[in-house]
Parts: structure tokens; C-alpha cells; sequence
């Protein structure tokens, strides 16, 4: 969506180079495929999964907890030379680091942001500006379920019920 927000406006994309939108690209779906995907499973690991799955839960945690680490390190790494994902430009990279870099914390640890000081210093900036702010206030405008009671545990764990003979 944001790809095609941005290419219909022309609002939020680096100067028009071929490079420049290859740049976009790639980090677009560095985001996309490895951010969002390891992020989320992280964070079902750790806060979510039945504790009584036994070894197979300790290996599942630990993967996505060092895959999420590994990616936050190359966003890290790449913004210690870099103002934003695709150079000087805010672009909706950008958008979308945002999105999962801001929550970084409860998916690695409240210690992240020591450990990834370029991810904070550009989660700090995005999250400074106006529309961000905005996009933060939506959560207020609605209802969501908080409690993980037996409803929520039977759909998120469906699979795990064993079916009547």
C-alpha cells in the first residue's frame, strides 16, 4: 500500500534515479520479508507461546530473538552513514522502519535502544513528527481486547487442540 500511495502521489520517495528506486526497493522489502516477519515471530515467542511446548519453544525463541537481533543490527548499521533508509530523503522505507522500530523494545528488549542507537535516533526523529503522532492517536479511536482469556488463547492456539475421535 504504501508503495502504491507513494507512486500515485509522488509523495515520500527518494529522487527519481534508477539506483535510488532500487535502493527503495531493497530496503522496502528488507523491511517487509525480515523486520516485520522475525519481529512478529519474536514477539510471539517470547510473550505469547505456550510455556509447556518444552524444548522446542526454548529453540523457536532463540531463533527468532537472534534473527530479529541480526536484523535490527544491519538497519543499525547501515543508518550509522545514512540520515534516513534511502539516504537524505524520508521516503516510505522510512514509514515502514517506523512501524516495527518503534515497538523494538517489546520485541528484543527494553535494552535495545542501547545496544541499536542509529534505530532509536531515527525512530526518535520519525516519531517527533506530526503524523506520527496522529498515527499513534488511532489506537485511542478504538476498542481492542487486551486480555489473553481463554477466547483469545483459543483462536491464536487452535491448532494445538487435539479433534474428537
Amino acid at each position: 500500500i504504501l508503495l502504491y500511495l507513494a507512486e500515485k502521489t509522488g509523495k515520500f520517495l527518494p529522487p527519481g534515479t534508477p539506483a535510488n528506486r532500487a535502493r527503495l526497493l531493497s530496503w522496502l522489502m528488507f523491511v517487509a520479508t525480515g523486520i516485520g516477519p522475525y519481529s512478529g515471530q519474536a514477539v510471539h515467542f517470547k510473550h505469547h507461546a505456550p510455556r509447556d511446548l518444552g524444548k522446542g519453544l526454548e529453540y523457536a525463541d532463540n531463533r527468532y530473538q537472534f534473527e530479529a537481533q541480526r536484523h535490527y543490527g544491519i538497519l543499525n548499521d547501515h543508518l550509522a552513514n545514512s540520515r534516513y533508509m534511502v539516504g537524505d530523503t524520508y521516503t516510505i522505507v522510512d514509514m515502514a522502519f517506523w512501524g516495527w522500530a518503534r515497538l523494538a523494545p517489546f520485541v528484543l528488549g527494553e535494552e535495545v535502544f542501547a545496544k541499536f542507537a542509529n534505530v532509536k535516533r531515527l525512530v526518535d526523529e520519525i516519531t517527533a513528527r506530526p503524523a506520527a503522532a496522529r498515527a499513534i492517536a488511532l489506537k485511542d479511536k478504538f476498542t481492542f481486547k487486551a486480555e489473553m482469556d481463554d477466547e483469545a488463547r483459543g483462536i491464536m492456539f487452535g491448532h494445538l487442540k487435539t479433534k474428537a475421535a
